[in-house]
């Protein structure tokens, strides 16, 4: 078998000063402290792909800031192959409480691509997190080799999926592996499966956004009005969004089904849906063209893919309610991303979505898409009720979901010298 490298991916710089109008000193002065004490610490993020997920998004904002407060911290990718992809989906898929096709071929390909990882590892670390399955098993072929060396560091498990429907023959082949790591994060207590090992220390944590990025960031009125003339949008018309991938988790059909309920009271509204498509997702273009199949005929709705950071920042301030109608969601962190552009959202009552929204604070949680129109409806007939929502939202994010609280998760991570 051939050794495989994992490959370094290459990131900007960040300065931790520079937030300090959207965190506020407190917050500022609580990571530094923190990470004073740890100056020097090494820490490695392990995934699956550098773009185009949640997962990659937040350590594209994590490992620069960690940087910038003197803490060594790496973030390497697998080397993916198709079929590892297909198979790690339907991990996914099956994780989440999904019927999938699961057989020991598949566990072969799983396994036969972290050996080669295995085979490749090299440096030393005080802190290793894998995300998600993907990387699960690395840790168990290191063990494999015997040399004990990778041991020197703490090993975590950050699982951002809801894992809480495991006892399936994914969750089955996976457990073993994730049992040998020291510790495991998750975003909520309820998506700890029970059957995980009970010894084994586990923290929570929900992700959180970068106010700074260009996906974040302040816009003028000006841009963001081009934005939406570019993509043929009226500006002065009432406007639904949704950021998501195209993939049945996050139910694109569902929320044009709701749309169209939508336009039978509000003739004039209009619905964006901007999704991307992750290296590691193989069923993105299959959602896509299911997406487009259910909108035919309806007006007014625009499906968009793959667009920069910036523009997905301007349609989210174009907005006058944003959607996140998931059925299943590990966090979301769309539904932050629009809470802090100080829009009301309406998401699904799942997952890490209900950490976000209060229900009739920030916005609505809603259990079918008919609950979402008409909590839509609501909101486009009552500007004043949508703009005190929206900065409920925008506080709560401030408090609870921005870059620094979560550098300061991780630091509490670093094994003690």
């Amino acid at each position: 078998m051939e050794p495989r490298r994992l490959s370094r991916v290459d990131i900007g710089d960040k300065e931790l000063a520079d937030y300090a109008e959207a965190v506020g000193a407190e917050a500022l002065e609580r990571v530094r402290v923190l990470a004073d004490q740890l100056r020097g610490a090494r820490i490695l993020h392990i995934s699956s792909t550098p773009y185009g997920g949640g997962v990659a998004e937040h350590l594209s904002s994590q490992v620069p800031l960690l940087r910038d407060l003197g803490i060594e911290v790496d973030w390497r990718v697998l080397e993916l192959e198709d079929r590892f992809i297909e198979v790690t989906k339907a991990m996914h898929n099956g994780l989440q409480g999904m019927a999938v096709e699961w057989d020991r071929k598949m566990e072969e390909v799983y396994e036969d691509l972290l050996r080669a990882h295995a085979l490749g590892f090299q440096g030393e670390w005080d802190l290793i997190v894998a995300h998600d399955p993907q990387p699960a098993g690395l840790l168990a072929f290191l063990d494999e080799l015997g040399d004990g060396r990778h041991r020197a560091a703490r090993w975590v498990w950050r699982c951002h999926i809801d894992v809480s429907d495991g006892g399936g023959p994914v969750w089955d082949f996976l457990r073993p592996f994730v049992d040998r790591f020291d510790a495991s994060v998750w975003t909520m207590e309820q998506f700890v499966p029970s059957s995980l090992a009970a010894v084994q220390p586990r923290h929570i944590f929900p992700p959180s956004i970068d106010p700074l990025t260009a996906k974040n960031a302040e816009l003028s009125p000006g841009f963001v009005e081009r934005a939406c003339r570019t993509h043929g949008i009226d500006p002065a018309r009432p406007l639904v969004v949704q950021v998501s991938r195209f993939d049945r988790w996050k139910d694109p059909v569902g929320v044009i089904e709701a749309f169209r309920s939508i336009r039978q009271r509000v003739p004039a509204a209009q619905l964006v849906l901007i999704g991307s498509m992750a290296d590691d997702d193989p069923e993105g273009l299959e959602y896509w063209e299911l997406a487009n199949r259910t909108a035919a005929g309806l007006p007014d709705v625009h499906l968009l893919s793959d667009l920069d950071n910036r523009m997905v920042n301007a349609l989210q301030r174009a907005a006058d309610v944003v959607v996140q109608k998931s059925i299943r969601e590990g966090f979301g962190l769309t539904v932050s991303e629009a809470l802090w552009k100080g829009r009301p959202v309406v998401g699904g009552r799942v997952g890490g979505i209900t950490l976000q929204i209060r229900d009739g604070v920030d916005g609505y949680l809603v259990d079918s898409a008919e609950e979402a129109a008409d909590r839509t409806v609501e909101l486009l007939a009552d500007a004043d009720r949508a703009a005190h929502m929206g900065s409920s939202g925008r506080r709560r994010v401030r408090e609870n979901f921005l870059i620094t609280r979560e550098a300061e998760d991780y630091l509490r991570l670093v094994p003690a010298a």
